[in-house]
């Protein structure tokens, strides 16, 4: 199997990033949009409390249409391939977002507005539902197993670094102008930037390759004919574990960037630009942390920092309400800061490990409908059950039990899933073990997942020892670089003296052939045959030899 090298899979990495990070900056742009604006622009016939629910509902119609959108963009990606997919998807999310900035408010179309509003929304929606796959794939295709977990977590950064780049466009525009020119047409300038943002993400995303695993199913013809019925014949309790396992960490990123910026705002009758300058903060700080946390992944296994990460979350959302309701920035900041990681601790290796658990011909489906489909329960309810259980005048301790819930609930998701980062053989042992090696995990009950596909089969046993040699390449190409440069010289010398050698072969082959025809000539001669023909060929063959 081909090895990409570092300057490859940089090239890789970072245009997989740029991508998801532009696409989730538009679905963000619109989630801040509807924490502060869109309520009484767009519902101004509803109390304050109703239009920020319809506004939320507007906002879960994206998480809805995300697991469509990973069924429609996960059959392109396993039918034509992982980089299709970058390209559609982005194009598509990035034309919703600028047209949701031009839509005109409830005042100037009435009842038409928020139907628009709605639609541009599940279009954003399905846009992000293909590009996660596509991205998070092609990147883990690319990277060695030993280092999977890390290179697949550079496109995980787009979620932080989209929410930093929305909302501080917004936080500078809440800054400059008044809070009537903001309503008015401050809000749109994020959603009509993210035109110029999709152009670039583009640029970056047409010059990748297709990924290697893709292109050795295509040369081998094997390829899912329809992905999406194979995942639920063959894979529908992996995909419900999945996306079970994966819906805390959307709902807590979701109870805090945009439930908690409303709650601030409103209840609490603080400033936009203090709630959304804690929030970035707490979404810098998880950024950071998400390359180490991978790293981590690579050593003690994507399982148990999955479990690792759903246990932190269980004990820190009772402190995570107190500590907002004080209203003061330095406690609500450790609070966001507290929640951000404990759910990046799972969400740093979730890259790596949706595409192991998965066989190569429906991988592109089968990772993203799961990761889509936590979208819809943690992040599409969490802001409008958050904004209802939010009563009375002390902390919401509702939203707190509402989120302990959900970790629980993926906590035993991911116990019953196995693990799947590959095993580093002994030296003189042989091959590392990847996750077609894995056993089926027993669940409770007694209930276990068969081997193969739900257990994580790749396809093909061999792709253990491909990754295990390409990653024994890397290792001694990036320790003895002249060792490496030696060893090379030697074998292009040997072909050379290969190449030398047949060439002359090749030109010995007529005198052979020439004195094979003197040797029969001769023995002719000898029986007394005495023919013309046979003295005519002997001096023709000695000419020849001579």
């Amino acid at each position: 199997m081909h090895h990409d090298r570092p300057p490859a899979m940089l090239r890789v990495a970072a245009a997989s990033l740029a991508g998801t990070a532009i696409e989730f900056y538009d679905f963000f742009a619109y989630g801040t949009a509807a924490a502060l604006v869109l309520g009484p622009l767009f519902f101004p016939t509803v109390s304050p409390l109703l239009g920020t629910l319809a506004a939320f509902g507007t906002f879960s119609a994206g998480f809805v249409a995300r697991p469509l959108g990973s069924a429609l963009f996960g059959h392109l990606g396993d039918r034509r391939g992982r980089r299709p997919v970058l390209v559609a998807s982005l194009l598509l999310t990035g034309l919703a977002t600028v047209c949701v900035g031009l839509v005109p408010d409830y005042s100037a179309i009435g009842a038409t507005a928020p139907v628009l509003l709605l639609a541009l929304r599940f279009l954003q929606g399905l846009g992000l539902g293909g590009q996660w796959g596509g991205a998070v794939l092609l990147t883990a295709e690319h990277a060695p197993a030993h280092r999977r977990a890390l290179w697949a977590s550079v496109p995980q950064l787009g979620p932080p670094v989209g929410f930093l780049l929305a909302n501080g466009l917004s936080l500078g525009l809440s800054a400059a102008l008044t809070d009537q020119e903001f309503r008015s047409w401050g809000w749109r300038v994020p959603f009509w930037a993210a035109g110029l943002l999709a152009v670039a993400g583009l640029l970056l995303r047409t010059q990748v390759t297709e990924s290697p695993v893709f292109r050795e199913q295509a040369a081998e013809e094997e390829r899912a004919r329809l992905p999406l019925v194979e995942v639920v014949r063959d894979h529908w309790r992996l995909v419900l574990l999945t996306a079970g396992g994966l819906s805390v960490g959307y709902a807590v990123f979701y109870a805090v960037t945009t439930w908690a910026l409303a709650y601030g705002t409103e209840r609490l009758g603080l400033g936009r630009t203090v709630m959304l300058g804690c929030v970035m903060t707490a979404v810098a700080v998880m950024g950071l942390a998400t390359l180490p946390l991978a790293l981590i992944g690579d050593r003690v296994g994507r399982r148990t920092m999955c479990v690792t990460g759903c246990v932190a979350t269980v004990l820190w959302m009772f402190p995570l309400v107190a500590l907002l309701h004080t209203g003061r920035p330095a406690l609500m900041l450790l609070g966001f800061t507290g929640a951000m990681l404990a759910f990046m601790v799972t969400f740093a290796v979730v890259g790596a490990y949706l595409p192991e658990l998965y066989e190569p011909r429906v991988r592109c489906t089968g990772a993203s409908v799961g990761y889509n489909l936590a979208g819809v329960v943690g992040g599409g309810l969490t802001p409008v059950a958050a904004t209802a259980l939010t009563r009375g005048d002390g902390p919401p301790w509702g939203i707190a039990v509402f989120l302990v819930a959900i970790a629980l609930i993926s906590l035993g998701c991911f116990l019953l899933l196995p693990e799947t980062r590959p095993v580093p053989a002994a030296a003189g042992t042989g091959p590392a073990s990847d996750p077609g090696i894995l056993p089926g995990p027993r669940l409770l009950g007694g209930f276990q997942l068969p081997r193969g596909p739900q257990a994580g089969e790749r396809g093909d046993r061999q792709h253990g020892a491909d990754d295990a040699q390409r990653d024994r390449d890397a290792d001694l190409g990036n320790g003895h670089p002249a060792l490496v440069q030696g060893v090379q010289d030697q074998l292009d010398a040997d072909e050379a003296e290969d190449h030398r050698q047949a060439v002359r072969e090749v030109d010995q082959l007529p005198q052979q052939a020439a004195d094979q025809e003197v040797q029969l000539a001769q023995a002719h001669e000898g029986e007394g045959v005495g023919r013309e023909d046979d003295v005519r060929i002997l001096g023709e063959a000695e000419d020849r030899r001579n």
